[in-house]
């Protein structure tokens, strides 16, 4: 994916694209990045502490990580095994680990409530392969909906989970 988002911020001169993993490239920002965000990241990284505390030292004062990641250890299939992951987060454990870092919490919530079911029969009980087709289709179907219901609702319980932490203001 590196080469697609390289040629499409290609002539932007506020991004810089770095193709290596964080850990040695954080040095180079300590203390002077705004944002990070990590779109399912975090889940194919063994030690996700030692990630975490990367972030936070390269973050100013006050910025913050906004950290997207998959949900519920009982849905963990051959998929995620496949895909090279680690683990999938509980909201408290995911919680403890970020603030053990040194974050304060923003915001943490469950989302794609009803993503559960449809990924636990297929994936975790009948262990089938993915597919562009059928994820496009609920991508196109169910998502939308979804949104709107959580925009308003809050699930107690997803199949993802987001959440925005903000490094401690000195």
């Amino acid at each position: 994916m590196y080469p697609l988002l390289k040629e499409r911020f290609s002539k932007n001169p506020r991004v810089e694209t770095i193709n290596s993993t964080f850990g040695s490239e954080c040095s180079k920002f300590e203390g002077c990045l705004d944002t990070i965000l990590y779109i399912n990241v975090l889940e194919h990284i063994e030690d996700d502490g030692q990630e975490l505390s990367y972030v936070y030292k390269t973050l100013k004062h006050g910025g913050h990580a906004l950290l997207f990641v998959p949900a519920l250890s009982f849905l963990f299939s051959d998929l995620d095994n496949d895909l090279g992951h680690f683990r999938r987060y509980h909201k408290k454990d995911f919680v403890k680990l970020v603030q053990h870092i040194g974050f304060n919490i923003r915001k943490a919530k469950y989302f794609d409530l009803a993503g559960i079911i449809p990924w636990y029969i297929a994936f975790v009980l009948v262990k089938r392969p993915i597919t562009g087709g059928k994820v496009s289709l609920y991508d196109k179907l169910v998502v939308p909906l979804i949104q709107k219901i959580e925009r308003y609702i809050t699930p107690p319980v997803g199949k993802n989970l987001l959440l925005v932490a903000q490094k401690r203001i000195k």
